[in-house]
């Protein structure tokens, strides 16, 4: 994944504020903060439910030869 530089970063930005206008570029950054909060929550919730399940399941036992 490519780094973002300063310039590319300033260019993003003034196309974001023309497509929205300064009065919706809060919303949208509030829209965009709770996305990012409730993604990171669902994904905290997936792994302790499989390392909840891993902790449960019994380890499979090898037949002996």
């Amino acid at each position: 994944m490519p780094n973002i530089g300063p310039w590319e970063l300033i260019a993003i930005l003034a196309i974001v504020l023309i497509i929205f206008g300064p009065g919706k570029l809060p919303d949208v950054g509030k829209s965009l903060g709770n996305t990012i909060k409730e993604f990171r929550k669902a994904s905290k919730e997936t792994t302790d439910q499989v390392e909840d399940a891993l902790k449960e399941s019994k380890p499979i036992e090898e037949p002996e030869k």
